[in-house]
């Protein structure tokens, strides 16, 4: 009897794996769909359809909140980390280029098909993104197969199993209409990156566990430290298919799951008192600290092209759903080069993020002479910013710098004055967390959220929390796909209109 139990359990557990497969990878491939033929993201369909596939599930009764049903789903939506490793690396390598003035090779060892086989997804991006969540499932099993993860899930017993399937399966998928160079380099190069990417995760686990006792840093702090390190020394590495595959489609798969988690938690969370405070401030923080930061840009900065505005506000925000956008290439090719820079430059203040957000856990309140002293910084480094990029007269090297510190700038300003804001308000600071990393989309936020560093309720909520600022998103991306087809020109009067809502908002919300 126990035998057939357990060859029950394996045939489900495969089961799962397929059926989140297919609902995962439809959804972005729907997402695509939506949007061919125009310049807007897709993650702004992605974000939609999350939300209302939990929300079915749940209600037809399918599923409880959470999705435990559904165990690979929810594992699916825990791999933020891995799918940033490679936009970290990137970032990494594009900073050494940028401070040694080096120039590299611009030959490519893949030319990708142009054919289309979905609309809206042309073959080589169709692998890309089947590669990727397998790569992502596969990656995050086996490190925690390795790390002994136990916690009574039922899929304790499968990782090895899991990690298998997913690696296995990703090395063979390779498009074979793309023109590659030496395929067997391109795959050895994929195998590669793919065993370096869970040695990194998981020297950043043992990391963090060895210092957790003086100082509780999340592993997304040392996985970025690390991977933007390796990505200075290994400046000259030619990507191969696992960092292609999660630059284009990392974010995407990692964000459809999360939101379907989100979603099944909505009659849940509306339930609990104090969360219409933390969605309110979700909803329009996300309006004023992203046209805020456009406003500024544009207004004082003189910065008005999607080249400018799109990297620095991934940057400057750690903001999900614009990195996703930039790296997978929707915002256009310059966009894709610097918004890797711009979302590993403020590596330097999330040394303080995290650290004074560590203590302020431990001492169940935020700790406001460091974060007044950091918010100071801030607004120090986003003024030197805008005075740099009102000099540039669209040079690059000055644009980037002036995005570079822009980004650190107005990163401190927006984590630490949203806490500010929040403390001053009487928000407990778990809710305060949660509201301003979904104001301002911070995946660093997020994933620490998510790890546990804020309590088990936060880490519970905050795929819901972070999912239903969705309402702004069509804004977002509707707002920068208008600017790319408009020659990279964003329309002003809606960006600051659409700031001083989110002013009013915040202080409506605070108030009442």
């Amino acid at each position: 009897m126990q035998l057939l139990t357990e060859q029950f359990a394996s045939v489900h557990i495969l089961n799962q794996f397929w059926l989140t497969f297919l609902m995962v990878i439809s959804m972005v491939l729907v997402a695509r769909t939506f949007v061919a033929g125009s310049r807007y993201s897709p993650i702004l369909i992605i974000v939609v359809f999350g939300l209302l596939m939990g929300l079915i599930l749940v209600s037809t009764g399918m599923a409880t909140p959470g999705l435990p049903e559904f165990p690979i789903v929810e594992l699916g939506s825990r791999v933020t980390i891995t799918a940033l490793m490679a936009s970290f690396f990137v970032g990494g390598q594009e900073i050494r280029k940028i401070l040694t003035n080096k120039k590299i090779d611009p030959k490519d060892i893949v030319v990708p098909s142009s054919e289309e086989i979905f609309l809206g997804t042309k073959a080589t991006q169709f692998m890309f993104l089947v590669r990727a969540f397998f790569i992502l499932i596969g990656i995050e099993s086996l490190k925690r197969a390795i790390t002994g993860h136990y916690t009574g899930d039922s899929l304790d017993h499968f990782y090895p199993l899991l990690g298998y399937l997913g690696l296995v399966a990703s090395i063979i998928l390779i498009d074979h209409r793309a023109k590659i160079t030496n395929k067997a380099v391109y795959i050895r190069k994929g195998i590669f990156e793919t065993a370096i990417i869970l040695a990194l995760l998981l020297l950043a686990y043992y990391i963090a566990q060895w210092i957790r006792p003086v100082i509780a840093l999340p592993e997304i702090f040392f996985a970025m430290i690390l991977s933007v390190t390796l990505g200075m020394v290994m400046v000259k590495w030619k990507f191969g298919p696992t960092i292609r595959s999660l630059l284009f489609a990392g974010i995407p798969v990692v964000l459809a799951a999360n939101f379907m988690v989100g979603g099944s938690r909505i009659a849940e969370a509306f339930m609990l008192s104090g969360m219409t405070s933390v969605l309110s401030f979700g909803f329009f923080g996300q309006l004023f600290w992203m046209f805020g930061g456009l406003a500024l840009l544009i207004l004082i900065g003189k910065a008005n092209h999607i080249r400018n505005l799109a990297p620095g506000m991934a940057g400057s925000l750690s903001h999900s759903g614009l990195t996703g956008a930039c790296t997978a290439g929707d915002l256009g090719p310059e966009a894709a080069v610097r918004a890797p820079i711009m979302i590993n430059v403020p590596f330097i203040g999330h040394i303080f993020v995290f650290s004074i957000l560590a203590a302020s856990a431990t001492a169940g309140k935020l700790l406001l002479p460091y974060a007044i002293a950091v918010v100071a910084a801030g607004i120090f480094f986003t003024y030197w910013a805008l005075k740099t990029l009102r000099g540039a007269n669209g040079k690059e090297t000055l644009e980037i710098r002036g995005l570079m510190l822009f980004s650190l700038g107005w990163q401190l300003v927006a984590v630490f004055g949203g806490l500010l804001i929040l403390s001053v308000s009487g928000m407990g600071l778990s809710d305060a967390v949660m509201a301003n990393s979904s104001a301002i989309s911070h995946f660093g936020l997020f994933a620490a959220i998510q790890g546990g560093m804020f309590g088990d309720q936060a880490a519970g909520l905050i795929a819901f929390v972070f999912a239903m600022p969705f309402l702004v998103h069509p804004l977002v991306f509707g707002i920068f796909g208008k600017t790319a087809e408009n020659n990279g020109i964003m329309p002003t009067r809606i960006v600051y209109t659409l700031a001083l809502l989110g002013l009013g908002g915040i202080i409506y919300a605070m108030i009442f």
